[in-house]
């Protein structure tokens, strides 16, 4: 029925537009003679006509003027029907001088017809969409949201023109950087100013909306214009990259709300993948703790690359659960044995090893939260992050795994905390391992900073006080962090465990570190909230946390790799006898108080000064402000 329905259309078309070949033939006519044809050119005008609508006829059907359909007439079509007419007006011309009719036909009429022809055919179009899409919109335009885009290049000139039919929307006016389109109109709407007007703007124009469309622009002038939405109180959407864009997609269909990640402004990551498939592809990959944040990930981004198996290790019961189910829908060809163990557990690593041989171990699995690490729990800290570390270690020694990746942290260089003490005396495990000739394993440690979204981390608990209505509270004033997503540091691992040589201590590019302040302002703000209806209260710094954290130590170097994101840091060696005097420490059959653990966490990490004991680092760090 629609195949009919729609052959009846085409067919439709064609016999207005063979009437509009007849119409302005008559009309040329009329014009030639002003308005009183002779009887003898008005019977060789109807005569003519029997050859003129089969030539049209024809090249109507050759230039396939019936494709389209007339509600969405558009230039295309218009350069259809320009050459259909023009090839027609050729061939009637061609047909006049050999045929020869009596009496012949005008030449002012061979060359009107056709500008008539063109002017009723594609006029005829433009008034019916104009008609159709002001019966199906024009009555709701005005009921729209009224919002401002933010860039007035080719995505914003397409969001100008979808929102023009949009019911949901009301579009004011639009802004952007180039002086030169300053004034000028696109699609009916105005170019109102630079993009940095648009707190007055959006304050005279009455709108709370706008929508950032410069998808090609650099990641720090879209971080700034986010951070410029947000602190002007406009609740921003973004047009991200266009590369997915599927044809034909609909942009206004891609527009999505900002979130943290537009307005910290991070690069997209590029990975070696040739690299990393070669050292995961149909291997069987280990990853501890991988019920956590970053394990959770990096199984995720290992099974991109095709290995044959992937053993999920985590302590947590609920959390293997979880991931196991989630892996399972989105690789159901890759086997997933999921693991509930304690990386302390070293007959369960050992009979987990030899049953499925791991060609790589990421060892993941770490308490990480600073302030729980701190107090009460500390001996747990370092049982788990350095006992635990060694047991995988040894166990893949043991089974001949060709490489272990010891997930560490930027709390480990120059730690005030027991947390990060124990990451530094867990690579330092891994350094003494390497050192002392492991005979097929190769130890890599990769360091980075905090993850947005992570557990524990200090965004989703943002976003907690913010959904209770506050208050949202943050330690210190100029307290500032590194921040990466999730996906980014999995991807930048699996990077740098595919580059080492065994032994480096590899560095993710962190970017700039960021205000927690700022951040938490600028989440309330994201939210649509203002600071008087949800106040930023100052709680002062936890046990073990510094102002700033570093990634290199003071004494470390730094060499580049070929991966421009990524840093091999030379760390001080340890001692040949570090592990022969640190296990018995470890495995002593007693719980030593959180000073005694200090305590005697110096004597192995000397670059350990606890805070509880010592003034806070005061070297200043470089700052970012979001904005």
């Amino acid at each position: 029925m629609l195949r009919n329905k729609a052959t009846w259309l085409s067919f439709s078309a064609f016999l207005f537009d063979l009437c509009a070949v007849a119409g302005s033939w008559v009309v040329a006519y009329l014009l030639r003679f002003n308005g009183s044809i002779p009887d003898d050119f008005r019977a060789g005008a109807v005569r003519s006509l029997l050859w003129v609508l089969p030539v049209y006829g024809v090249m109507f059907r050759i230039f396939g003027l019936y494709r389209g359909m007339w509600v969405f007439a558009s230039l295309p079509d218009l350069v259809r029907i320009s050459k259909a007419v023009i090839a027609g007006a050729l061939v009637a011309m061609v047909v006049s001088v050999l045929v020869q009719p009596s009496p012949i036909v005008p030449r002012s009429v061979l060359v009107v017809s056709p500008l008539f022809l063109f002017l009723a055919m594609g006029g005829s179009r433009a008034l019916y969409r104009a008609t159709k899409e002001f019966y199906l919109y024009g009555g709701l335009v005005a009921q729209g949201k009224p919002v401002v885009v933010l860039g007035a290049g080719n995505a914003g000139a397409s969001l100008a023109r979808e929102l023009s039919r949009s019911s949901e929307w009301r579009l004011v006016g639009l802004l952007d950087d180039d002086v030169s389109k300053h004034g000028r109109e696109i699609y009916g709407y105005k170019v109102l100013g630079s993009i940095s007007e648009l707190p007055r703007m959006a304050e005279e124009l009455k709108t709370e909306y706008a929508i950032i469309a410069i998808p090609s622009a650099s990641v720090d002038v879209q971080r700034r214009v986010a951070t410029l939405c947000v602190r002007a109180g406009v609740r921003a959407l973004v047009l991200p990259a266009l590369t997915a864009v599927s044809q034909g997609q609909a942009f206004l269909s891609r527009v999505r709300q900002i979130d943290l990640e537009d307005l910290l402004g991070r690069d997209p990551v590029m990975i070696d993948t040739d690299h990393v498939e070669a050292l995961l592809k149909n291997r069987v990959v280990m990853v501890t703790g991988a019920g956590g944040s970053i394990g959770s990930e990096l199984c995720r981004q290992i099974l991109r690359f095709g290995p044959v198996q992937l053993l999920a290790f985590d302590i947590s019961e609920f959390s293997i659960y979880r991931l196991n189910e989630e892996l399972s829908d989105r690789c159901p060809d890759v086997s997933v044995v999921p693991i509930i163990g304690d990386v302390k557990d070293s007959l369960l690593l050992d009979q987990v090893m030899a049953r499925y041989s791991p060609h790589i171990v990421f060892h993941a699995a770490a308490y990480k939260h600073v302030p729980l690490m701190e107090e009460v729990n500390t001996w747990q800290a370092v049982r788990n992050n350095v006992l635990g570390t060694y047991r995988v270690a040894r166990a893949a020694i043991r089974h001949d795994v060709a490489q272990f990746v010891l997930i560490s942290t930027d709390k480990a260089v120059n730690p005030t905390n027991v947390m990060g003490a124990s990451k530094r005396l867990a690579e330092m495990v891994c350094s003494s391992l390497q050192q002392q000739g492991a005979r097929r394993t190769q130890f890599e440690t990769v360091r980075f900073g905090n993850v947005l979204g992570s557990a524990g981390s200090v965004i989703p608990k943002f976003q907690e006080q913010i959904a209770r209505g506050g208050p949202v509270t943050v330690t210190h004033p100029e307290i500032t962090r590194f921040f990466m997503t999730i996906p980014e540091a999995s991807q930048l691992v699996l990077q740098a465990s595919s580059m080492g040589h065994g032994g480096e201590i590899l560095i993710l590019d962190m970017g700039k570190p960021v205000r927690i302040a700022d951040l938490a302002h600028d989440l309330i703000r994201l939210y649509g909230f203002t600071e008087e209806q949800i106040r930023v209260v100052y709680t002062g710094l936890r046990p073990g946390e510094k102002l700033y954290e570093e990634l290199l130590a003071d004494d470390e170097t730094t060499t580049r790799t070929p991966h421009p994101k990524l840093r091999i840091a030379r760390a001080r060696e340890v001692p040949d006898s570090l592990i022969d005097n640190l296990l018995p420490w470890l495995m002593q059959h007693r719980v030593p108080t959180d000073d005694e653990v200090r305590r005697d966490l110096r004597r192995w990490v000397a670059e350990y000064q606890p805070a509880t004991s010592t003034a806070l680092r005061s070297v200043p760090a470089p700052v970012t402000r979001v904005s």
